[in-house]
């Protein structure tokens, strides 16, 4: 796709005395509309007192309208793509699992897989499967002859965070242009051009459906969370709209506190979790519960004991509608993007009479050249860059052709481990020397994946999370903003209620969509972990 904005001339340029007044309205909005952490302390209180604004933007990111209506487009059909990889067992075994797959090489997917085996050998006693996604894209010049293209980073199906804070980023921009009208420093920045985003209803309505479905009146819906966990509000308010729009009561507990409050119904293998009682000399009340939705257990750090597996797989075996199962968590893996990627593989999984001619090719569109670092035949780039190893690179027997050929690229490549949080890829120059260290039985948990390539020149009026900066002082308020060359990754929020025998209930366009601004100088992208800030979209020609 061509357009006709200029990425190297964005942001407008403002003056020190409006960007002072941007960011008091901006820091101030975010306190009052809850977009807002809890502050960084050793542990958290049980009743949290203060809290500080999340790391923001100023300016909303300039997107082309045409690339984020098709970001939205595509999102139920990798919805029903992500669903019938969750319920095709011997793929998943052949990829995932312990004895051929990446289960193999990776202990922490191994043990999910093992625990997911055992449980499958018993017999599975809830088919549904609840998955709320959320596809991650760049915006890719790469292409050539000046064109831009959206390309996919990952898909998530666990842990999906700041649907919530990414809808009150975006009413703040709003709030900004409503107040001060961005000082008239750009024609793009007005109200037809800020894209509507609703993800905390859109959210809360998927977890509303599978409570539905399970039909108990009077149970609950389980939030399984981190301990000392700052990220709590993005969380909450999707609490609260299902409360308040659709009278489901929520609880939240970390596994630590299930090992010993969840237990099973032996005969109906239904998940009742025992609760203080409200009344000093009552006894505990035990709650059923109709939906668990995981916002923990996506890193080995959330199970730091065999106790802590074991809760996972007791919640797994229960009768409630897990969100994710763990095979939608392991379909979420890598190494399924990468498989999924190799010739004719996605499209086996559009045989169905229902589905359109286009929709493999239409998520083919999104990807960029993947191979595995322990494949022999790695599948060739559509450029011919990543494909060729150059003479001076000398391969070795010991070492099979993806390794030498992410070496051979490492300029252009970045390297993933079935990990999700942030903070565990390796980039470009450091490839050499990892694959230098990485055993050779490991290598088959990693992938590697060609690089997309932003718009250039494209920059950012950052503000740094509330709490840093100290004092109440001007000069303090301004060190707390940072004017950055930027990249920033667009996330298209959508669910899907599935089994074994197609899809349930499914929203793609439209449950709403998350943008995260980074400098160029970092690497990874996750808010959580350090790495950027909340922003939101302004559309542009194209």
């Amino acid at each position: 796709m061509a357009t006709t904005f200029d990425f190297s001339q964005w942001p407008p340029s403002l003056t020190h005395a409006q960007l002072e007044t941007l960011t008091h309205h901006a820091t101030t909005y975010a306190l009052a509309h809850g977009l807002i952490y809890l502050p960084p302390t050793p542990a958290q209180p049980s009743s949290p007192s203060s809290a500080i604004h999340a790391p923001i933007s100023l300016l909303p990111a300039p997107v082309p309208r045409s690339l984020f209506e098709k970001a939205q487009r595509l999102q139920s059909v990798y919805n029903t793509l992500y669903a019938r990889v969750a319920t095709n067992d011997d793929f998943l075994d052949r990829e995932m699992g312990a004895e051929e797959g990446v289960g193999k090489a990776d202990e922490f997917v191994r043990k999910l897989w093992n625990g997911w085996k055992e449980i499958r050998d018993e017999g599975i006693v809830q088919p549904l499967h609840l998955g709320l996604f959320r596809s991650d894209y760049l915006l890719h010049a790469g292409g050539g002859e000046g064109t831009l293209s959206v390309k996919q980073v990952e898909f998530n199906t666990i842990s999906s965070s700041f649907g919530p804070l990414s809808e009150r980023a975006a009413a703040m921009h709003r709030h900004l242009h409503a107040l001060t009208n961005y000082h008239d420093i750009s024609p793009h920045l007005k109200p037809e051009n800020f894209p509507p985003n609703n993800t905390t209803s859109g959210l809360a309505e998927g977890l509303a459906e599978a409570h539905k479905v399970y039909g108990a009146k009077g149970a609950y819906i389980l939030f399984v969370v981190q301990p000392n966990e700052r990220n709590v509000f993005d969380q909450r308010w999707i609490e609260y709209e299902l409360l308040e729009k659709h009278s489901i009561r929520v609880v939240r507990q970390t596994f630590t506190e299930l090992s010993s409050s969840a237990k099973l119904d032996p005969e109906t293998r239904i998940l009742h979790l025992t609760i203080p009682s409200t009344g000093s000399n009552l006894p505990p009340t035990p709650i059923e519960i109709s939906t668990v939705y995981f916002r923990a257990g996506y890193v080995p750090t959330d199970f730091p004991t065999e106790e802590h597996y074991k809760t996972r797989f007791t919640l797994e075996r229960s009768r409630a509608i897990k969100c994710p199962t763990i095979p939608l968590q392991l379909a979420g893996g890598k190494k399924i993007q990468e498989v999924l990627s190799q010739p004719g593989i996605v499209e086996n999984f559009f045989c169905s009479s229902s589905d359109k001619a286009d929709d493999a090719a239409n998520l083919r569109e999104t990807w960029m050249h993947m191979w595995a670092l322990d494949t022999s035949n790695p599948p060739p780039s559509t450029s011919t860059s990543t494909s060729i190893i150059p003479p001076q690179v000398q391969q070795s027997a010991e070492e099979p052709l993806g390794t030498t050929l992410a070496r051979a690229n490492a300029q252009s490549l970045v390297l993933k481990p079935q990990r999700e949080g942030g903070g565990n890829n390796i980039y470009k120059s450091d490839i050499p020397g990892f694959l230098d260290t990485l055993a050779a039985e490991e290598r088959q948990a990693w992938i590697a994946m060609e690089l997309i390539v932003p718009p250039a020149g494209v920059g950012g009026y950052l503000v740094r999370a509330g709490g840093t900066g100290g004092g109440g002082s001007a000069s303090a308020a301004w060190e707390k903003i940072v004017r950055a060359e930027t990249v920033s990754e667009l996330g298209v929020f959508g669910w899907a209620l599935f089994a074994k025998e197609g899809i349930v209930k499914e929203r793609g366009d439209g449950v709403g969509w998350l943008m995260r601004t980074k400098g160029v100088e970092s690497n990874e992208g996750g808010v959580a972990a350090g790495f950027s800030v909340l922003d939101s979209v302004v559309l542009v020609d194209g």
